[in-house]
């Protein structure tokens, strides 16, 4: 077993069996709900089934996940799953996002990841609501492509996974964000006691966040930019900073977070350390991952300040920052 950060002890109870994932326990949450509520109806018979977490020991026949699904397919039809907001009635058309149908583009046993995570069962979608000059993933995130597997046949798959070892499943891209409807109708149909990852950019829409409330057990979160110039520079987004901090605070609130940081070259002033600044006095209790594996890619040689790799010596002070900060790295 790996050492256990005490800010993880949730995700770690559910790995022991001494806990169950958020999801299993919103599936038995049992809410009452038509087709014909409005959306405002539904929302507030969502946050009142959350807050009160009536629980029944057996499946009820409708259930907060399934409420969940409920709005999410709303949404679906005039997206704003993301803070773009585009407003795409996505059964016709891609968002801005570049993603209509979810297509995965790979799913695995992943090794890579943080070591408290590993082994974890990525699942890779297409597209996302970023459009970073220098993603390392532009293959997938920048095009829509890969295979549409029903629901029901990915959390065979996921189930699966679990008996060979997989110690979460982790959703990513791309970003998730645009398919959170597919997710919450496969995570619907998963029987394995299994801690979900939310594996993102974390430009996720305010109605996203609470609805991946009750389901999600840890926020893989990107945190990319201290300051928005960077953010509509290199990523081409707005109000970066707003969004990713309220949406950190809610994640932090909701579940158990790791925060990713991916030091770049020539923006540790401007980005690494604020970043870890407002982390320290924000939400300290957080796992970070300072990350030093930033190489030019996709259109990164067109902005001359990032077309090198990270020296040494800034990966150390970015460190070092973060000792001085008493920030917990993973």
């Amino acid at each position: 077993m790996k050492t256990k950060p005490i800010m993880l002890s949730k995700y770690f109870d559910i790995l022991e069996n001494n806990g169950k994932s958020k999801f299993l326990q919103c599936k038995n949450i049992s809410v009452n709900y038509s087709s014909n509520d409005t959306i405002k109806t539904l929302w507030k018979k969502h946050d009142q089934s959350l807050n009160k977490y009536n629980v029944k020991k057996s499946f009820p026949k409708q259930s907060l996940l399934d409420l969940k699904i409920e709005i999410a397919s709303r949404i679906f039809r005039n997206c704003y799953f993301c803070e773009r907001r585009c407003k795409t009635d996505r059964t016709k058309k891609s968002g801005e996002c570049k993603v209509k149908e979810s297509l995965i583009s790979s799913e695995f046993l992943h090794m890579g990841e943080e070591s408290v995570l590993v082994p974890s069962h990525t699942i890779f979608f297409s597209g996302c609501t970023f459009n970073c000059v220098f993603c390392q993933n532009w293959d997938i995130s920048q095009r829509y492509n890969g295979i549409y597997i029903e629901s029901k046949k990915l959390a065979r798959i996921i189930d699966n996974r679990k008996k060979q070892g997989a110690r979460n499943v982790n959703w990513v891209g791309g970003d998730p964000t645009p398919n959170l409807l597919y997710i919450l109708k496969t995570i619907k149909e998963i029987t394995q006691n299994i801690p979900q990852v939310w594996n993102s950019n974390m430009y996720c829409s305010n109605e996203t966040m609470k609805l991946l409330d009750g389901v999600i057990d840890i926020y893989l979160t990107d945190f990319k930019y201290g300051n928005d110039k960077c953010a509509v520079r290199l990523s081409k987004i707005k109000k970066y900073t707003d969004i990713i901090k309220r949406n950190h605070k809610i994640a932090y609130k909701n579940g158990e977070l790791i925060i990713r940081h991916l030091v770049m070259p020539n923006h540790i002033e401007c980005c690494s350390k604020p970043i870890l600044k407002w982390i320290s006095e924000n939400i300290k209790n957080s796992c970070v991952n300072i990350m030093a594996q930033y190489r030019p890619e996709y259109n990164a040689y067109d902005y001359e300040e990032i077309t090198r790799k990270i020296t040494n010596n800034e990966f150390f002070e970015v460190c070092e920052c973060a000792k001085k900060q008493q920030i917990h790295t993973i």
